[in-house]
């Protein structure tokens, strides 16, 4: 029985969408930006068919297209929803770039929870530059710093050990549903060390607290006819734990380990999906190029041996959920295309599809009798 490898590279967009200006990026293209201004050496995904999607190659020897996206975000949540068989059916609630940016009722449930007069942040903001200017005064105060971004979110970032990792996650779980209630996608835990603004460093611990998928996804369908599932990075945050039979977490080189154990380990019929995210949270966010074109480098290079141990009618499919242009203005999400690359379905060049025709194409793969509303392209 044949099994599916479902590999996200957060945010490795590869041009802008057709709808992109009405969320101001027409023109961001995040892995051709990074290749005209770097340079990339990938050859084990160009050779693949990477180059092919991005334009600037010939055919590999794997399957290779694009594929876009009608869920109304450019956001995790949405991309890997849509990814999964489902689009978003609501209009995600966002919070307006002002100061204070959240309801009276939000600041005052997260105050009352902690015992504190109230919160900092209440605001628009970068995370790695908030705890800097706040950090000090959160560690005077134990009020946890609170903010967002144009994507439907509520952040909360806290002191690991003087406000407590448990506390903060306890924080996080009990203010999420009244979030929820407003169609906020994520509540996301932020802690972070430090002793003072030049020390304070977020740590390994984030965890996302998001809203239910409204309709069984890939994952389910799998788990309804007796498959092993595997979760690995934030799928099992991006999903509610619903539908991963185990999870496996830790930072970019640690998710490739397991990546790599499970293509040893995983029985057939199994589905993996598996999210890596520091692409987005280290370097696109961050408008870093350079340090974007070096981690695509080093999973290229790490991926080989993993590619290589890939049994006979195996497929392993690589996409992304949306852009992060590092040389774009701003800070955020970019809304892109993505590539769809795969290993074991090709070579062939599949086009212009839908992210919910992945879906399709790994329930196809797998033989499940559920594939959503996609369309396979194997």
């Amino acid at each position: 029985m044949s099994r599916a490898f479902l590999v996200v590279l957060d945010s490795v967009g590869c041009g802008h969408a057709p709808d992109a200006a009405a969320f101001g990026d027409e023109g961001a293209n995040t892995l051709g930006h990074i290749h005209e201004t770097v340079g990339l050496k990938m050859p084990n995904l160009m050779g693949l068919g990477l180059g092919a999607a991005m334009g600037i190659a010939p055919a590999g020897t794997g399957l290779h297209g694009v594929a876009e996206e009608v869920s109304v975000g450019k956001d995790t949540p949405s991309g890997h929803w849509e990814l999964a068989g489902v689009p978003v059916p609501w209009a995600w609630h966002y919070f307006p770039n002002t100061q204070p940016a959240f309801p009276p009722e939000i600041s005052q449930a997260v105050a009352e929870f902690c015992g504190t007069d109230g919160i900092l942040g209440d605001c628009h903001a970068s995370g790695t530059a908030i705890i800097e200017g706040l950090g000090e005064a959160h560690l005077r105060t134990c009020k946890p710093i609170c903010y967002t971004s144009v994507d439907s979110v509520f952040q909360i970032a806290a002191h690991e050990e003087t406000f407590g990792l448990q506390r903060l996650l306890d924080l996080c779980r009990h203010i999420a549903p009244q979030l929820h209630a407003m169609k906020v996608g994520r509540v996301i835990a932020r802690p972070f060390l430090g002793t003072d603004a030049a020390s304070f460093k977020r740590t390994k611990n984030r965890r996302d607290f998001a809203i239910e998928v409204p309709k069984p996804a890939l994952l389910d369908w799998a788990v309804a006819e007796g498959r092993a599932t595997y979760g690995i990075g934030k799928i099992s945050d991006i999903f509610s734990g619903r539908g991963v039979g185990v999870s496996r977490t830790g930072p970019d080189a640690e998710l490739m380990g397991h990546l790599s154990d499970l293509v040893d380990e995983a029985p057939d019929g199994a589905l993996v999906f598996a999210n890596f995210v520091e692409f987005d949270t280290n370097f696109g966010h961050r408008r870093d190029p350079h340090g974007y074109a070096a981690h695509l480098e080093w999973f290229d290079a790490a991926i080989a041996p993993v590619l290589a141990k890939l049994r006979p009618g195996d497929l392993m499919v690589f996409t992304a959920d949306h852009g992060n242009d590092p040389t774009w203005t701003g800070t955020d999400h970019t809304r892109e295309r993505v590539p769809v690359v795969a290993a074991g379905g090709g070579p062939k060049d599949v086009g212009q599809v839908m992210f919910v025709d992945v879906a399709a194409s790994v329930a196809d793969h797998l033989g499940l009798s559920q594939s959503g509303p996609g369309r396979s392209f194997l």
